[in-house]
């Protein structure tokens, strides 16, 4: 069982995309990239059929395929023919270097393979036979229609594969699930081995998935099964909840009120899950972030670290900003729920908040950024865009490129870690406004948490009450 993926919602996915080998759409060109080097930098390795035969080398069928899916936006054939072709006319071409090759080739692939305004990768789980799972992929596409995230949707589908190879394990159908076939999933889940790339199964690395990848999983079907039922495919109850009355008596023998069992009370409703760690998050303290900064030379660089940091705001909503979201004379920002982000980059929540920027850092960078370095030959309204003398120039920034530029300033800065990410900049802010003062509700309405669960994972990392009452019981001074 496997998972592909094209634009065309409705359409069939591309072959050669197996889930060892799932890539954006919008990465296609990065691998023809790639694909470019590796023929510039070791001609005896081309696996065209004309480069092979100047090398004297025989007709490699399996690396020719590899080369056909290289790009996968559209028919892999009708792709792959161009590429080969365009391979074909660099030895025809009198090129002075490889940097005006890779030039002319890459405008080559841009007018080939370009991600359409607004397109997004859409995910289909197919069977070892090659055939669409339509029960999932009607799924998707109603999480597609109701406006979920790509992320969501990429996420569902390895869920519900994983789900899928269950019932083909135990032999079930999937319209026959019930509670007691719940329990058994915790347990194939549980034994599941998440193989990291690069990896085998019998590697001492590789671990079996955690609680919270299979918890993931739970939530995935037990939203798959909902669906179901409200689509008539599945007879209620939910299998993968489990309901309890609450007017019942637990306790036969206690005090009950005169009244009670006559309100109008529903029953507690319980999704199936397994217990897990709830991890504390992982702030960057004063040395890590000064270090950092100083590593930023690029002016938009610094401007989205700032803002990240001082406001709190997520990377997608950083990176879907408008020009006319700041407001630099009242010094706040507008976060709106926009998905019109080429780059697919968005935000979580779909309420739409005000963050002030009184920090004097922040909204000055951003200033800066847009009179001195945003490309000016564009009418896009998104405030964060790519440089350079590239073709990408003037296109919107994408969350990729956001954490390949991090990841490299946090490595010249040595503090690189798997903890040290983009996201970490809002997890600091929360940290620094909770311990400064600020109250959970008022901090929840800054960060744009949709429950006040989220926004107490901050209060684990520094309560001044449990601190206070702490060196009160040990006779310190406070």
């Amino acid at each position: 069982m496997r998972i592909d993926q094209c634009l065309d919602p409705l359409g069939p996915a591309h072959p050669g995309l197996g889930a060892d080998r799932l890539h954006p759409v919008g990465e296609a060109r990065d691998e023809a990239e790639v694909f470019l080097h590796m023929l510039l930098a070791h001609p005896p390795r081309r696996d065209d059929a004309s480069g092979r035969e100047r090398e004297g080398l025989p007709e490699n069928r399996l690396g020719h395929e590899y080369a056909l899916c290289v790009v996968a936006q559209r028919p892999v054939a009708e792709i792959g023919g161009d590429l080969l072709a365009l391979v074909d006319y660099l030895d025809t071409r009198d090129f002075t270097s490889k940097a005006e090759a890779f030039t002319f080739f890459r405008r080559q692939i841009m007018q080939v393979t370009r991600t359409p305004e607004g397109a997004v990768p859409r995910y289909f789980v197919r069977d070892d036979a090659g055939n669409s799972v339509e029960p999932i992929h009607d799924f998707l596409r109603y999480l597609d229609a109701r406006g979920s995230s790509p992320n969501t949707i990429r996420s569902y589908a390895y869920d519900l594969r994983r789900v899928w190879e269950f019932f083909e394990a135990r032999g079930l159908e999937w319209q026959g699930f019930n509670i007691a076939n719940a329990v058994d999933l915790i347990a194939y889940l549980h034994d599941r081995i998440d193989i990291r790339p690069g990896r085998s199964a019998t590697a001492p690395g590789s671990d079996r998935l955690s609680p919270a990848t299979v918890n993931r999983a739970l939530a995935a079907m037990s939203s798959f099964c909902d669906w179901a039922i409200i689509a008539g495919t599945l007879t209620p109850p939910n299998p993968m909840r489990v309901s309890k009355s609450i007017n019942k008596p637990s306790v036969t023998d206690r005090h009950r009120p005169f009244f009670e069992g006559i309100s109008r009370r529903s029953a507690s409703v319980r999704v199936i899950r397994v217990r897990s760690v709830h991890r504390l998050p992982r702030p960057m303290n004063d040395d890590q972030i000064e270090r950092l900064l100083a590593e930023l030379t690029c002016l938009r660089d610094r401007a989205l670290v700032l803002l990240m940091l001082h406001g709190g705001l997520r990377p997608g909503e950083a990176l879907s900003l408008h020009l006319e979201d700041i407001a630099y004379g009242r010094r706040r920002v507008t976060v709106r729920c926009r998905d019109d982000h080429p780059k697919g980059a968005r935000g979580k929540s779909r309420v739409e908040r005000v963050v002030d920027l009184h920090d004097g850092q922040a909204l000055d960078t951003i200033s800066g950024y847009v009179m001195r370095d945003r490309p000016r030959e564009t009418d896009t309204p998104f405030i964060f865009l790519v440089g350079g003398n590239g073709t990408r120039r003037s296109e919107p920034l994408s969350y990729a490129a956001l954490a390949k530029a991090f990841a490299r300033a946090a490595e010249r800065a040595g503090i690189k870690s798997p903890g040290v990410t983009p996201h970490a900049l809002r997890h600091t802010h929360a940290t620094r406004m909770w311990e400064a003062g600020m109250r959970e509700l008022t901090l929840q309405r800054r960060l744009g948490h949709a429950s006040p669960e989220s926004t107490r994972i901050y209060t684990r990392v520094s309560d001044a009450t449990v601190l206070a009452e702490y060196s009160r019981a040990m006779g310190l001074k406070p």
